[in-house]
């Protein structure tokens, strides 16, 4: 089953072009929104990004937001990753492997729990992949504060066949 297919097996659409001037991120300085180098596509930051003109899921977690918020952010986020990389190499059906996810979670200081939310990362990245490609190595840190009053934000980088 394509990547297209499972994701619309769960009622899920990918955002339109997240590159050029579509790539929100372009907001916070100068990048651009992927890199590739062989057979690897390195994602700039990712976000759940913004939905009438206000970002998605503003705050942090264990003050202003449940894991089941933070979890929503970043599973919001990993579609937006999705179309960065569909947008980057034209199928996700090239996407042979997921090599690593840098996950970061605003949250307050007494929050230990980064890597349930950063799990809507990857459960999306599981169901739209497969086990075998969409569950790769990944870190999920705690932090202050993300731009704009994100809650998580993600780095991913992808082996592309």
């Amino acid at each position: 089953m394509s990547v297209a297919d499972r994701l619309a097996a769960l009622g899920l659409e990918l955002p339109m072009a997240a590159v050029g001037e579509g790539y929100y991120g372009k907001l916070y300085g100068k990048m651009t929104p992927h890199y590739r180098s062989g057979d690897l596509l390195f994602l700039s930051g990712h976000t759940a990004g913004v939905e009438g003109g206000k970002v998605r899921f503003p705050g942090r977690l264990g003050r202003d937001l449940t894991i089941e918020e933070g979890y929503a952010a970043a599973r919001q986020t990993g579609l937006n990753c999705l179309a960065g990389i569909r947008d980057a190499i034209g199928d996700l059906d090239r996407v042979v492997g997921l090599v690593r996810s840098l996950n970061f979670v605003a949250c307050d200081p007494s929050f230990t729990e980064p890597h349930k939310v950063a799990s809507g990362l990857t459960d999306l990245f599981e169901a739209a992949f497969g086990p075998e490609i969409g569950v790769g190595p990944r870190a999920s840190i705690g932090v202050m504060s993300l731009a704009d009053d994100y809650c998580f934000e993600t780095w991913v980088t992808v082996e592309v066949g």
